[in-house]
This record gives structure tokens, C-alpha cells and sequence, in this order.
């Protein structure tokens, strides 16, 4: 009987020896945009493998609405990465971010299944024709919470102005129907995959991770090329802004992922570790095997604001 006890009181303190193991896992929160949740899938696990005492936690969302679960709702939360780098600007600085880091790029795309309608004909030169078909129906996520909606009316704007197609922008629109707008840009892919959408509009990253088909359009259009920056800046659209009631304009221009640190972080030491991956050659690395090229080196228009431990991954530049 005595024996029994003591088996019974040391399988006790090991499961309570394991729990607390467990809670003295230190957490660092990290709201993302929904094209990035791939590849922060990637970096968290290969962090966690070399840092077995932190649980990253994601939570996708448009990178819009990521941002303002920190300055309109207060939530809990350590690192902010968007997938346009102005939302940072915009959002968060200076009064929850002290600076932002510019580290990848990426490039609009228009991805369909291979037996999405007229995908035999579809290319860079004769795609806003076939979208503007009777029986065609396409998608775009929404421009107030995510940057992939206001880029898919760059994208939309831009073609008026490259094809010399007069009215367009608002033909390719009111073929649109808001049921076809979604919270961000992953959201769309089930509507893709369910035959209910054939086109969505799209990062190329997102078409590569997902393993799907898409067209590429042309560099004049697809907001990846700098070549094409003052062109892009033609494109414009209002959005929400910081405060209820106000709006903010979105001019187009290259797509730069950026990524912060938010004030007061729930764990500042290892959330500047995570960042420290992220940025640096290992975490490059896996962004760009998940489809993204990477901004090699992370570049920052606010390097003194920058925490001691980034300094020597990331280079100063203009805004």
C-alpha cells in the first residue's frame, strides 16, 4: 500500500512539475498579414527549434485590422507585420511603433483554377477582357482592412491607363459584387478552390505557397517592379484612416512588406530575438523559399529608434 502511494504522489509531481514547465514557456504575440501566413508558419517553427523556452504565437488577419487590434482595440501583442509598410506609417507610429523595417517585396497576381472559365485563353495581355465576360466572377479582398484590396484597384486603375481602356476601373468594379469582397486576401482561396470565384486577385507568393495557377500581368501593373514607380503613383484610393470618420489616401506604389516592434511589448527580449531571426539570413532565407524575395538588407527609415540588437541586420534609408 505504501508503495502504491508513493507511485501515486510521484506521478502527482510530475504532472505538476510538467504544467509549470509548460506556463514558464514565454510567449511572443505577433499579428501578421494573412500573405504572410505561410512563411511566419516557417519562421516560427525553426525559432521555437533553436529557442525551446518561447511559444510564438501568430494571428493573421488583413494587415490593416492586425494594425488596429493595437491602436483601436489595445489587444496584447509584440511584433506588427503588414504586408504594405505604409500601414505601419499610417496606424502605428509614432504613438504604438517607434520605427518600421522594410523586408520583403512581392507582386500582384491573378490566380485561378485550371478549370476556372476561359483559363485556356487568360494571359498578361487579354485578362480584364475575359474577367469582364458575363459568366466570369472574381474576387478582391477589402481595401478598409487589407492592403491587397486597396492594390487590387491599383492594379485595376493602372490597367485603364496602360491599355488606354477608358472607364475600366469602373467596369472592372461594378462586375465585382460586394459578396466577392472578403476581410483579407486568403480569405478569397476558399471561394477559388469551392468553383464559387474563377479569379482572385492576389500576391504572387500566395499563388506559389498555395501550389495554384495564376497570370502574371504585366510589370506596368502589378505594383512589383520600381522601374515603374512614378506610373504606379497615378493610381489612388481613400480608405479608413487613425479616427472614426476620418479617410486616408493610398497612392500606388511598389508592394514593401515592413515589420515593427509595438511600444511596450508583452516581452520585449524575445520578441527582439524573433526579430533578429526574421531579418536575418536564416529567416531571409525561409521567406524566399516561401515565394517572397527578400529585402537583403532589411532597410528602416528610423535606424536610431531601432533596438541595440538590429542594428547590424538592418540599414538605414529614406521613407
Amino acid at each position: 500500500m505504501l508503495f502504491r502511494k508513493m507511485l501515486i504522489l510521484l506521478a502527482v509531481t510530475t504532472l505538476v512539475f510538467s504544467g509549470c514547465t509548460k506556463k514558464e514557456k514565454r510567449e511572443v504575440i505577433v499579428f501578421h498579414a494573412g500573405s504572410l501566413s505561410v512563411p511566419m508558419k516557417h519562421l516560427e517553427e525553426a525559432f521555437e527549434k533553436q529557442n525551446p523556452g518561447v511559444n510564438v504565437l501568430r494571428e493573421s488577419s488583413g494587415s490593416r485590422t492586425a494594425a488596429r487590434k493595437v491602436s483601436d482595440l489595445g489587444k496584447k501583442s509584440d511584433i506588427v507585420a503588414s504586408a504594405d509598410y505604409t500601414v505601419i506609417y499610417n496606424l502605428l507610429i509614432p504613438d504604438f511603433a517607434d520605427f518600421c523595417v522594410n523586408f520583403a517585396t512581392n507582386e500582384m497576381v491573378l490566380m485561378h483554377r485550371d478549370d476556372s472559365k476561359y483559363s485556356d485563353e487568360i494571359n498578361g495581355k487579354n485578362w480584364h477582357r475575359i474577367l469582364l465576360k458575363k459568366d466570369v466572377q472574381y474576387g478582391h479582398s477589402d481595401p478598409n482592412k487589407d492592403p491587397c484590396g486597396y492594390r487590387s484597384q491599383f492594379v485595376w486603375q493602372l490597367a485603364e491607363n496602360y491599355y488606354n481602356e477608358k472607364g475600366l476601373y469602373e467596369e472592372l468594379k461594378k462586375q465585382c459584387p460586394p459578396k466577392f469582397v472578403r476581410p483579407k486576401e486568403t480569405d478569397l482561396i476558399a471561394l477559388l478552390e469551392s468553383k464559387i470565384l474563377d479569379y482572385i486577385f492576389i500576391y504572387r507568393s500566395v499563388a506559389v505557397q498555395h501550389d495554384m495557377s495564376f497570370v502574371e500581368l504585366p510589370p506596368q501593373v502589378n505594383l512589383g517592379d520600381p522601374r515603374y514607380t512614378e506610373f504606379y503613383n497615378t493610381a489612388d484610393i481613400e480608405v479608413s484612416g487613425k479616427k472614426p470618420g476620418e479617410t486616408i489616401i493610398h497612392r500606388g506604389k511598389p508592394i514593401v512588406y515592413g515589420v515593427s516592434l509595438v511600444k511596450e511589448p508583452a516581452n520585449k527580449t524575445d520578441a527582439i530575438s524573433f526579430l533578429q531571426f526574421m531579418l536575418g539570413a536564416e529567416g531571409q532565407s525561409i521567406i524566399m523559399s516561401d515565394g517572397q524575395k527578400p529585402i537583403s538588407p532589411p532597410v528602416t527609415g528610423e535606424y536610431n529608434s531601432l533596438p541595440d540588437e538590429l542594428k547590424d541586420i538592418v540599414q538605414t534609408s529614406k521613407k
